[in-house]
């Protein structure tokens, strides 16, 4: 902004003035950053702000009144999103620790496998195991049990949490546990490195000299003897060879006097081992291949958890629900940056829904009474602001939000609690045709495909009885759910068993419904049926029937299609839904994906609106010299094209820094005082000019000059 002073040369490495721009600035920022020079320029915000009694001071006291309204507001909303994300993140942990469950039961009984079997071998002595030299020279008595785990994961980010858990699960059951990471097998630290991370995570008192000797005493004290050592190394392609296999070789020489077992990650393939180590080092393991759930069932028992079940009382809409999906795949399948997504899509929505802090009548047992209790307690003006959303005001809404906001919540809460039952059912029906629950999730809270659903309901029963719905023409765009009646449509007689059963735990609640579907269970154990699933049902025809068809998967699908057209409404449908859906898919777009250089340009190009200043604002659209030399610069490169003459801009950049001084002395309150600023040097200018052509060269926005034309630069625009 101001004119940097003489002594700028000798403190350029300190000074962080010139970067300041490249951020926002709070309104009371400007002074904190503004230069000596600039005095004037801070005196006259000071003098423009009001120094006697204000005429309208009198509504000052209800200003203040709403002031600390709005901050408990603030602070209730607050409240609301670490109560919702907290259960959320809760459940998540739940969600993938019962998936991993499976997986360390695995590994314990592989672990207790292993032990059995090494101490069936021979079980030495304490004094025999402190020798130096091994007991057996036998090739299979070298061999290492090692447990590779195939994750299935491109980012190491979604493993670390597992192997959290496994070392936890292990532990818990008297393994002794140590962890060797990528960075500690490095060709840096060695083996020597790798034994002293090992002392150290085991043995109390770690000796200066690494060997396995020292882990040999320790093991034959007190009850370490009687459990095996577990190293768990969670990414194995990004160690070194040479000192793994060099560890693996050493330790194998103890294995029958020191039970250490090796758990490995492995993200790509099972080959990766073989890629790494070396063939000797190889012939020392004796490998056990486990392989982790997918990262799309993964994402499948997550979405159920926190998107489909209402567990905190936070939904989505589907604009949002398609980036997120997107964003997934984006990234590799990982579960990581869907999680951090969906963490800042509730902490947008709970900062910027005012009645967003009502989400936590969902969790409360009580809900209408919660809820009566915050309404009765807003303002007048915030109750309207309820009955004025766009929910409740537009005209063609299939349900009327009525009177009473409490009764809007509820029945939204409960047509919420069928709507994920339906779709649970779809769910079940889908998996076994290859439906991952993301997708049809996105489909069943679409709002547009829902309208059209609506005023094509005589048409899709018709294309459903016809057996059309084979072909996917069941409603343009409901490719899974169409897939899902499908499958239902074909489905195997034992297979529609199951799934029947597990319809009817899903549809709790809803006993017309469930009713329904236990009268299909009833037809199935009648003797017909039974002699039909005897033999294999032929996958039939769309346009014919086949002789023997089983009339009960039609009658499932017509449930099914009955029940996904009456219960199934997007929750942007429901009245009230702002209060507990997010929507605004451009905020999460610009946070998560961003354009960073972008806005650099727009803040280089409205910096006087982020520093809230009198002396830019007063010069309306015109170039302010007291703008920051890298702001002034980009404000002029906007008056080119493409292509900048560094001559003409240098002259234009002259001109302004030099108005500084007369444009000061015109508007100077008080001539008598004023004096105009001398003009500065041309090699202090010229200095200026090329460190804010280095600005923008490092922020992205300038192409240096090429040899070929040395005296133009070329500008790089961002949007319009």
């Amino acid at each position: 902004m101001g004119t940097p002073s003489r002594e700028a040369p000798l403190t350029a490495a300190n000074n962080i003035q010139p970067f300041f721009v490249l951020h926002k600035a709070s309104a009371g920022a400007a002074a904190s950053v503004s230069s000596p020079a600039t005095s004037r320029a801070r005196r006259r915000i000071e003098v423009s702000q009001p120094s006697s009694p204000n005429p309208k001071s009198a509504k000052r006291p209800r200003d203040d009144d709403d002031e600390g309204d709005m901050e408990l507001y603030e602070q209730l909303r607050l409240e609301a999103f670490h109560c919702t994300w907290s259960k959320i993140q809760s459940t998540i942990n739940e969600v993938l620790r019962g998936i991993n469950l499976k997986l360390f039961d695995q590994v314990l009984r592989w672990v207790q496998e292993s032990f059995s079997a090494i101490r069936s071998i021979t079980r030495p002595c304490p004094a025999e195991i402190q020798q130096p030299c091994p007991l057996l020279t036998d090739v299979i008595c070298r061999k290492i049990p090692t447990a590779f785990v195939l994750t299935k994961n491109a980012e190491f980010v979604d493993d670390v949490t597992t192997f959290r858990d496994l070392m936890d699960h292990l532990e818990s059951n008297g393994c002794h546990l140590a962890k060797l990471s990528a960075t500690e097998l490095s060709s840096k630290n060695g083996v020597g490195g790798c034994l002293r991370s090992l002392l150290r995570q085991l043995l109390s008192d770690v000796p200066d000299v690494a060997d396995v000797s020292a882990l040999a005493s320790w093991y034959c004290k007190g009850d370490n003897y009687d459990q095996p050592i577990i190293i768990i190394i969670d990414d194995l392609e990004q160690c070194s060879g040479d000192v793994l296999g060099e560890l693996v070789m050493t330790l194998s020489e103890w294995v029958i006097k020191i039970p250490i077992f090796f758990v490995m990650g492995i993200a790509t393939t099972l080959d990766a081992p073989r890629k790494l180590l070396s063939s000797e080092a190889l012939q020392r393991l004796d490998p056990c291949k486990l392989t982790l759930g997918s990262p799309s069932d993964r994402m499948n028992a997550l979405v159920e958890a926190i998107l489909v079940k209402p567990c905190a009382g936070f939904c989505i809409s589907h604009e949002v629900a398609v980036f997120l999906r997107n964003y997934f795949f984006r990234h590799d399948g990982t579960i990581t940056s869907f999680i951090s997504a969906l963490k800042l899509a509730c902490s947008k929505h709970f900062s910027v829904e005012p009645l967003s802090f009502l989400c936590m009548g969902m969790l409360e047992e009580d809900s209408e009474n919660f809820w009566r209790d915050k309404f009765g307690a807003l303002p007048v003006a915030i109750q309207k602001q309820a009955f004025g959303l766009p929910s409740c005001t537009r005209e063609n809404n299939s349900i009327k939000p009525g009177n009473n906001l409490v009764e809007g919540l509820s029945e939204l809460m409960k047509l919420q609690k069928d709507w994920s039952s339906v779709l649970l059912c779809l769910y079940e029906a889908g998996r076994h045709g290859k439906v991952q629950l993301l997708d049809i999730f996105c489909e069943a809270i679409n709002l547009d495909l829902h309208t059209q659903n609506d005023s094509n309901n005589e048409l899709l029963m018709s294309k459903l009885t016809s057996g059309n719905l084979s072909s996917g023409k069941s409603g343009a765009g409901r490719r899974c759910i169409a897939q899902a009646l499908d499958t239902v449509r074909y489905m195997p007689m034992e297979t529609l068993f199951r799934v029947l059963e597990v319809w009817s735990i899903h549809l709790e609640g809803m006993n017309e419904i469930k009713a329904k579907v236990k009268e299909l269970q009833s037809t199935t154990t009648s003797e017909d049926c039974v002699t039909i699933t005897k033999d294999k049902w032929p996958r039939r025809s769309t346009n014919s029937t086949a002789i023997g068809t089983v009339p009960l998967n039609d009658k499932a699908t017509m449930l099914l299609d009955d029940i996904t057209r009456n219960f199934l409404v997007p929750v942007e449908c429901l009245p009230f839904h702002e209060i507990i859906c997010f929507k605004n898919v451009g905020v999460l777009q610009s946070a998560l994906i961003g354009n960073p250089r972008r806005m650099v340009q727009l803040d280089l190009l409205k910096s006087q609106s982020s520093l809230n200043c009198s002396c830019c604002s007063r010069n309306g659209i015109a170039v302010s010299a007291s703008l920051h030399d890298t702001s002034v610069m980009c404000n002029l490169a906007q008056e080119y094209g493409d292509v900048i003459n560094l001559h003409d801009w240098y002259l234009s950049f002259d001109g302004i820094i030099n108005s500084k001084g007369k444009s000061k002395l015109v508007g100077s309150p008080s001539k008598k005082k004023s004096k105009a600023t001398p003009q500065q040097s041309g090699a202090m200018i010229q200095a200026r000019f090329c460190r804010a052509v280095t600005e923008l060269q490092i922020t992205g926005l300038l192409r240096m000059p090429s040899k070929r034309r040395p005296d133009l630069v070329q500008r790089i625009a961002f949007g319009p």
